[in-house]
């Protein structure tokens, strides 16, 4: 894990400025991201991260059980897709991410549960071998399992179309008119939802949410999701799920060494107060030690809040505080982190989808209304890594959808409720009990992610609607002020470790062209193939990749 590089922060250093200095506020992906790839390019970097480690959404929650047992947790994302994003970030620094980091295929890749109001729950293990899920749909709705694999290549060819314009940025309505952007509309059927999409193909109503709920990983319903999301289960499917040996939080520790090791300093514990402005250029960030001068900075903390915090009112026409409050928030999430001194017979994703999902959804959206039956979300991932729970003991992490701030909900009124009906699903999916076995536990409420600097607790960020999209979405370069770039979920492409990654290479690459710098991601992309056609994405070397330096503890 990264921590702090150095305990007397030093102003007007390394980060002096001096035509080629960046500043990046947060040590999220997404900022790590940028730092590794900015630094690679020869700009001089400077991290700022406020906690004590690096991660961000995706940092490390360690709990200490009883006889020296501890359990290693990510706090946020769990779920790890398309690898080769990544991999393009250290390619981009001379790197190899196996290097780095072990990397676990996971076969299923996660279990669904569905709950029936009239019998016993339907169970579904997902598997990336095409033909044996298949066959899976089929034991449901043979039709449907027929219909599986011209469902994949009709997303692989929307893939291809849209990767392009994931990749790019969209700052102006005149991007609309943008070539990719053009050739790819008409397979993106903005008047369909991802559920009416698939509502043509699939007749099974647990087929069409197994084929659906992904649209939770941008903290939206499926029946409001634009259809263009149906690249999600590709993704799955195409590339697999895997886990980073250590977690998710492993990444960001990998993408700090890396970082520094291209001479950034990455300088945890230091929050940024504000920026510092000459008229409507930024010239640095004001720290507690004093104001330090930067030529470019990034900010990568949760955008709609770093704008109201960081950018005065006056500086900010485009995006000012009435806008902001206008966007559309993702829903936020109630968290219960388990320490268990057995280790728990769980896989190590599982999906359970209420019998009143749809209700569950229209939930999330209703001001003070909590969902008597909502679906939930279990990670038990020391079945796959031990190390994140040794000594014989089971880490459960369990997230449960919920409205974000705005519903008005007293989220501390609401705590049993939510872990009760945590523990009753736990009890379900285990066949027995479990509370006896909890001897170190830790939550989270919406109100505790708004603590931490996320708007309205939203975990997923913006919504996701066509309205909030491409040029809709914040930019990359802000409007209105000079030198202040945004990466991260709160700008194009979007929310998710993936999506986040593609962020940092747009964003990286303007700034190294603000700064004059030759953009070392794009050799990296050069020597990629086009991977939506090939099935491991450039992982030749099987279920599971990673080298010595991969290890729990980067």
């Amino acid at each position: 894990m990264h921590e702090q590089t150095d305990g007397h922060e030093q102003a007007n250093t390394h980060e002096q400025a001096n035509g080629r200095s960046v500043g990046i506020v947060g040590a999220g992906p997404g900022g790590l991201a940028a730092a590794v790839l900015l630094a690679a390019s020869g700009a001089q970097v400077t991290v700022y991260e406020s906690r004590p480690t690096v991660g961000g959404r995706t940092s490390r929650l360690t709990l200490h059980g009883q006889g020296g047992r501890v359990h290693h947790f990510d706090r946020g994302p769990t779920f790890f897709l398309m690898p080769y994003v990544l991999e393009e970030v250290f390619a981009a620094a001379g790197r190899r991410l196996s290097d780095y980091a072990t990397m676990t295929r996971l076969d299923p890749m996660y279990r669904l549960v569905f709950a029936q109001a009239d019998g016993p729950s339907v169970t579904l293990d997902c598997t990336q071998d095409a033909g044996v899920m298949a066959a899976r749909l089929g034991a449901i709705e043979p039709r449907d399992g027929a219909a599986f694999e011209g469902f994949l290549e009709e997303n692989r060819a929307k893939l291809r179309a849209f990767e392009p314009v994931l990749r790019k940025p969209f700052g102006r309505l005149l991007d609309a008119l943008d070539g990719d952007l053009l050739r790819a509309a008409p397979r993106l059927k903005p008047w369909r939802s991802v559920h009416g999409d698939l509502s043509v193909r699939f007749r099974s109503p647990l087929v069409r949410l197994a084929l659906s709920f992904q649209s939770k990983y941008l903290g939206m319903s499926p029946y409001a999701c634009p259809s263009l999301f149906t690249i999600l289960p590709l993704i799955e499917y195409q590339f697999g799920v895997w886990h980073p040996a250590g977690g998710c939080n492993a990444l960001m520790g990998a993408l700090a060494e890396v970082a520094a090791e291209l001479g950034a300093q990455v300088r945890c514990g230091h929050p940024v107060r504000g920026l510092g402005f000459e008229g409507d250029r930024c010239v640095g960030v004001r720290t507690d030690a004093g104001e330090h001068r930067h030529d470019q900075v990034i900010l990568n903390a949760d955008a709609s809040h770093a704008m109201r915090t960081l950018i005065p009112p006056g500086l900010r026409r485009r995006w000012s505080d009435r806008k902001l409050d206008g966007m559309k928030h993702s829903c936020s999430t109630y968290m219960l982190y388990l320490g268990l001194r057995q280790r728990l017979d769980l896989p190590h994703h599982t999906i359970c989808i209420s019998e009143r999902y749809r209700e569950n959804l229209a939930d999330l959206a209703e001001p003070g209304r909590l969902s008597e039956r909502p679906s939930m979300y279990f990670c038990n991932a020391s079945a796959t890594d031990p190390g994140l729970s040794p000594n014989g003991g089971s880490g459960v992490y369990v997230l449960v959808p919920t409205p974000n701030c705005r519903s008005g909900i007293d989220w501390d009124a609401a705590r049993p409720r939510l872990r009760a009906a945590a523990m009753d699903k736990l009890a379900e999916l285990a066949g027995r009990r479990v509370e006896g076995l909890v001897e170190v536990e830790h939550e989270a409420t919406p109100d505790d992610w708004r603590a931490q600097g996320i708007q309205f607790g939203a975990t997923f960020n913006l919504a996701h609607g066509l309205d909030q999209m491409l040029m809709f979405r914040p930019q990359h370069e802000l409007p209105d002020v000079r030198g202040v770039w945004l990466v991260g979920g709160g700008t194009h492409p979007g929310s998710g470790l993936p999506v986040i990654f593609l962020s940092a290479q747009i964003t990286a690459r303007l700034v190294c062209q603000r700064l004059g710098l030759a953009y070392s991601g794009d050799g990296a992309l050069r020597a990629r193939a086009v991977l939506a056609d090939r099935p491991d994405a450039g992982h030749a070397h099987g279920p599971a990749l990673g080298g010595p330096r991969a290890a729990l503890g980067h």
